[in-house]
């Protein structure tokens, strides 16, 4: 009986023993794991915050619509934001049509005071973080259309590259861009490029992926 009882001790005494490493053992198991896990957060965290990457926005303003086309191609191509420069009183197809003497755009044309054309905004949300803007508008006698004169006019371009680019139906973009630079007084103005009122989107698709935003 006395045997029994020893060896009953014994075998209790090593069942706690057992459980007691069983416990520390899945103690420093755990331990390791929630280390692992903080370690891992850690390093997400520190991979969001060092893509800081350059922001683009496409502004335009379109007339019949060419120069929306172009626009929404290179912002697709370069992944920028879009902004479109709408007048407060926007333009009809017999406003454009440029022919009639009796025309809207003929009579700003001939009375430079009529140019002071009013927007619904000249706001860009987030405007600070935009480092390159493409800025694009069709030729009306050679020039920029002037409904944009107001949207460079109201904005601050420091610190941003800006690239014109144009929709035209002969002419080049000559001075327009730079004419827009001196508008502006801030900002370094790149030389820009003129697409025809139908142009290819191959060619569109082209020159966006030429200037490197992507």
């Amino acid at each position: 009986m006395k045997i029994k009882r020893i060896f009953s001790l014994l075998m209790m005494f090593a069942l706690i023993f057992s459980l007691a490493a069983c416990g520390t053992q899945s103690s420093g198991s755990d331990t390791k794991q929630s280390a692992t896990n903080a370690q891992s957060s850690a390093d997400t965290t520190d991979s969001s915050n060092s893509s800081t990457g350059k922001k683009t926005i496409v502004v335009y303003f379109s007339g019949s619509g060419n120069t929306k086309r172009v626009a929404e191609l290179v912002a697709n191509e370069t992944d920028a934001a879009l902004f479109e420069i709408v007048p407060k009183n926007p333009y009809t197809e017999d406003d454009l049509n440029w022919r009639d003497e009796n025309s809207r755009v003929q009579k700003e044309h001939n009375d430079t005071s009529l140019q002071n054309i009013e927007l619904n905004s000249t706001s860009v949300p987030d405007w600070e973080s935009y480092d390159t803007v493409l800025f694009g508008y069709p030729l009306w006698w050679r020039e920029a259309a002037w409904p944009v004169n107001n949207f460079v006019k109201g904005n601050d371009f420091s610190g941003k590259t800006v690239i014109p680019f144009c929709t035209s139906t002969s002419d080049g973009i000559g001075d327009s861009g730079s004419k827009l630079a001196q508008m502006a007084g801030t900002g370094t103005w790149q030389e820009g490029m003129r697409f025809s009122e139908r142009e290819e989107e191959s060619a569109v698709k082209e020159w966006a992926q030429g200037i490197g935003l992507k």
